[in-house]
Parts: structure tokens; sequence; C-alpha cells
């Protein structure tokens, strides 16, 4: 069994643990809280074993072999960096760090203790996104990538009544790009690599992060076009054109329908069963490098996390979004 820890409780630790209890190898051992009597309530609703109000003292016990970190993005570095430097491995949530320099921080930390870092970029872990990299090829030579993830927050109305949440937050590098546009662009970057040439808008809130922005994206022979929002939704499908035809996605932050539409008119289905919570994908891919004793994921891997969190600085230099983080 491998031994987790849990560092910060919110819906998407719900997810995982909901997930968890499909993969065999998980245990949840300890949580940790600043406080505590919220350490008590955290530990009493998932059932652990352990409680922490310190993450030092976590990151040095001998009660976990590894932690799912799920605090605001502006914590995530050092957080990892702790654990990782007490022989811990770490699972991440997206994205990874607040910039460039902090994932490739937390990465070094990562190969110098020879311990497991992986991004909980759920949506390249699924299995309808192993179709669209086994079967793009029949779409003939590509030329764009079209993607977009708009979701109205629920938080954007305690906003508008002057009640800055935490989604809406540059103290926590937060924002619409954070927390929707790396749906869109870890995949891009996955299929693709590194784009030659960035540019980029944005719809800047009076907090300092973005209520949503379009991104230009432009490689040798294609380009791509990325769309991200939380103040407005959409129900955009995802496509990737080629000469031969278009791979339409359903959703690129969680594919569950995948089909190519031919220039000849016809359609193949291409969907495969997700039966499993989304967050399964992730946590066994992580679980699974763990007990085999891999360093790093094929799919979500360093380079890859690296790539992006690049990607988003030079657009978030394009619409002149800056975070505490990046100053020091």
């Amino acid at each position: 069994m491998i031994r987790f820890g849990i560092v910060g409780t919110n819906w998407i630790t719900d997810r995982l643990l909901e997930a968890a209890s499909f993969v065999e190898d998980f245990q949840l051992t300890a949580v940790y809280s600043r406080t505590e009597e919220r350490a008590k309530e955290v530990r009493e609703k998932y059932r652990a074993t352990h409680l922490f109000t310190s993450l030092e003292e976590m990151a040095k016990s001998d009660v976990i072999d590894a932690v799912y970190i799920a605090t605001p993005n502006a914590f995530h570095a050092d957080q990892a960096v702790l654990f990782l430097e007490n022989g811990k491995h770490v699972l991440c949530e997206k994205p990874l760090a607040a910039n460039e320099h902090e994932v490739s921080r937390m990465i070094t930390c990562a190969k110098q203790n020879r311990v497991v870092l992986m991004e909980a970029m759920k949506s390249t872990l699924l299995p309808n996104f192993k179709v669209i990299q086994e079967h793009i090829h029949k779409v003939g030579p590509i030329r764009k990538y079209v993607a977009s993830y708009c979701q109205y927050s629920s938080r954007y109305d305690k906003y508008k009544e002057g009640i800055v949440l935490n989604a809406f937050k540059p103290e926590l590098a937060n924002g619409a790009l954070m927390d929707l546009g790396v749906y869109c662009l870890y995949p891009l970057i996955t299929l693709f690599g590194e784009p030659e040439k960035i540019e980029a808008s944005a719809f800047m809130l009076e907090s300092g992060v973005d209520g949503q922005g379009s991104v230009l994206l432009q490689y040798v022979d294609r380009d791509a076009v990325v769309m991200y929002s939380k103040i407005t939704n959409s129900y955009t499908p995802t496509e990737i054109q080629g000469e031969h035809g278009s791979m339409m996605i359903d959703k690129i932050h969680g594919a569950e329908k995948v089909e190519i539409r031919y220039n000849d008119g016809t359609v193949e289905d291409l969907t495969v069963e997700q039966s499993l919570p989304g967050m399964y994908y992730e946590l066994a891919e992580f679980v699974r490098l763990v007990k085999q004793g891999e360093l790093e994921s094929p799919t979500n891997s360093h380079e890859r996390s690296l790539l992006t969190m690049r990607t988003m600085d030079a657009i978030r230099r394009k619409i002149g979004l800056v975070y505490p983080n990046d100053m020091l």
C-alpha cells in the first residue's frame, strides 16, 4: 500500500478520494490543516489515522510515503519542495506551480531526492485522450487546434457583489488562465510540443487577475487557438483540424466523446468507455510510478509540465498578469 497524506481540503480533494476508492494500493493515512480543530474535522471526514497542524512535522514523519497537494497555486512549490526534500512522493494539483522558475525548482528537487513528482492533470491520462493520440494521424497533416474551456464561476457572482474569493486573487496565483486555460494548453503541448510564437489578450478584473482570455499559438506548419473564461459559459467542442478531416472532442478538460469527421462526409466514432471517476486515471498512474520505482510519468512528464508553465508565463507577460511569486 502507498500511504498518502493530504494537504488542502476542498471539493477537488473530495473528488480525488472518491476516485481513490477504486485504486487498490491507495491508503489515506494523514491529513493536514492549520488548526487542530479543523484538522480533527478533516480527519473524521476522510477517516484518516493521523492529523498534523505542522507541514514540517508531516513531511518528516514516517507515516506517509506520498502526499497530494491541493492548496492554492501560490503555495504549491514551497510545499512540494518540503515534502520532496524529505523523501516523499508528490502528486500536485494543476497548475504545478505559479511560474516556470518554481516548476524548475520542484523538478530539480524531485530528481535530487529520487522521488516521484507528477502534475495532477487528469485529462491527458484519460482513456479517450489515448484514443486521440492513437488516431490523430488519420486526419492527415494537422493545420489547426481549437480548444475552449469557458465555465461561468459561481464565485464570480460573489465577486460582482464586492466579495473577492480565492479564485480571483492574484496573491494566490489564480485567475482564468491558471484555473481553466491550462486544460487547453497542457493537451496541446502534449500533442505538438512548445509553440514558436504566442499572442494573447484578456479581460482583466479589478482584483488583478484575468476573467477570460484568448491565445493564438503558432507552430511551423499549424496554429492553435485557445479560449478560456471564468465569467462566461461556452459549449463549443475542441477541434483538431487536418487536411483529411477534423477530430472532434466534446470537452478538452475531460474527453468523453471523440470522433473524426472526414472530408467525404463519413464519421468515425472513436469513443471508448470511461466508467471510472475521471481522477482515477491520474491517481492510478501516480501509484504505478511509485510502486514500479519510476520517477516521472511518460505522459504527465516533467518536461510537459515545464513547457506548459513556460507557455503560461509567456501568455501572462502578453496580458500583463503578474503574481507576487514572480518577484521572489
